[in-house]
């Protein structure tokens, strides 16, 4: 039996796809296979280095200033957003675009070994600051494999299977998640703080990214066209006139950002709950286990429903996680004494990864179906790059936890998501062959 013929019926056996002749359902399967594995690799670690959980612990264990732990999420999210006009730009001009998410990935490994240098080396303020510069360093180029992606996507594999290797890769992910909350759970034993065990995880995930851009490098990627594109800050602004000029797209990227809102209220579901039930290390073990439990299970589904349709799956994603968080603020004025038992809130901080996944989902395979070629570059650059910008300025409604109730603000970021539900139904559908 052939390599050939075990990827085809691997690939036939978790793929829900259109007949092809086998020539190209070879070529499908090898890149469909490719994909999946080196998105599970980058998923991995990208669990290691959870802004919101672990790399708060890493500046911990070496004795960082609490100060640098604010600034993770922002540099973490943000970092990878706002670079992506200059990237496409770049991009534009290759004909084979894979090399920018390899380099992307052996960029991001380097950084994961020299964070694992710091926290061995050194220790303070200076350990914090190399943190977090190589932190940087590591947002901007996963703007690489950002844009790369969605543009390889769309080159090597066919539109009704596109959503189902993000489902996949997201479900895979979830398993890496179920996998470190276990970990977490066991802290005590494990002394889990201790600056030794980061230092391996970060060696670790260096490796998997290594890995992921071996596999990755092996993909059958057809020729692009190339246009002489102007790479400069001036030439990379001009691509913003697409939020000008085209109003399906425009119409998109402010659906997305009132989408934002699911994303930006799953943390005050994690401090409510140490609130209420208590802030011991099971308890984030807990959540962590329970939002890689939601992506393993959910991921699959909204993956094959994307690829019947995207525009579907955002609206009714984004409609059950906004209504979560609001049935959650009406608990808790209303019923509060229910709040407080442990399996309330978890089940909660469920439903809204399962929905959350569903939006993450939908809308990669909306954008990578609304266009092709160049153009589909330009369209991941542009929204993204805007959806940084408005991802830091909707982060800042944040300070009202200082002076209103948590599930105030979890209602607040709800009622946003629930505004980009009524746009999403005006979105045209793309998901069509």
């Amino acid at each position: 039996m052939s390599s050939q013929s075990w990827v085809t019926k691997l690939y036939k056996w978790i793929v829900k796809s259109s007949e092809k002749e086998e020539g190209e359902q070879r070529s499908v399967a090898k890149n469909f296979l490719r994909l999946i594995s080196a998105q599970f690799l980058t998923n991995t670690g990208d669990a290691i280095i959870n802004p919101k959980v672990t790399l708060p612990w890493l500046l911990q264990s070496v004795g960082a200033p609490t100060f640098l732990v604010g600034w993770l999420v922002p540099i973490r999210e943000s970092g990878s957003l706002l670079p992506q006009l200059f990237i496409s730009s770049a991009m534009q001009r290759l004909k084979i675009r894979k090399w920018v998410w390899v380099l992307g990935s052996l960029i991001q490994a380097t950084c994961l070994v020299l964070m694992a240098v710091v926290a061995y080396a050194l220790e303070g303020l200076s350990a914090g600051l190399c943190i977090v510069l190589l932190l940087a360093l590591f947002s901007l180029a996963r703007g690489l494999n950002s844009v790369a992606t969605k543009d390889i996507l769309g080159k090597t594999i066919p539109k009704s299977e596109r959503g189902q290797v993000t489902g996949l890769s997201a479900s895979a992910a979830g398993l890496v998640t179920i996998g470190i909350g276990v970990f977490m759970l066991f802290s005590d034993q494990l002394d889990w703080e201790h600056s030794g065990y980061f230092v391996w995880g970060l060696i670790i995930g260096g490796a998997l990214w290594a890995v992921s851009a071996i596999i990755f490098s092996g993909l059958n990627e057809p020729e692009s066209d190339t246009e002489e594109s102007d790479f400069s800050i001036k030439g990379a602004l001009k691509q913003l006139a697409l939020l000008k000029t085209d109003k399906a797209f425009r119409h998109f990227v402010m659906t997305r950002a009132f989408f934002l809102g699911t994303a930006l209220s799953a943390p005050y579901y994690v401090l409510l709950a140490e609130k209420h039930i208590g802030d011991a290390i099971w308890v984030l073990a807990i959540f962590m286990v329970i939002s890689g439990l939601a992506g393993l299970l959910s991921g699959p589904f909204w993956g094959r429903f994307s690829d019947a349709s995207s525009r579907k799956v955002l609206v009714s994603a984004a409609t059950l996680g906004g209504l979560t968080g609001i049935i959650l603020l009406g608990m808790v004025h209303f019923v509060p004494s229910v709040i407080g038992q442990v399996w309330v809130l978890p089940l909660f901080y469920f439903l809204l990864t399962v929905f959350h996944q569903g939006i993450r989902v939908g809308r990669k395979t909306y954008l990578v179906d609304m266009a092709e070629g160049n153009k589909r570059t330009s369209y991941t650059a542009v929204g993204n790059t805007a959806i940084g910008i408005l991802l830091l300025l909707l982060s800042l409604l944040g300070v009202l936890a200082e002076v209103v109730p948590l599930e105030v603000v979890i209602g607040l970021y709800s009622s946003i998501t629930l505004v980009g539900v009524v746009m999403a139904l005006r979105l045209p559908e793309t998901s069509q062959s």
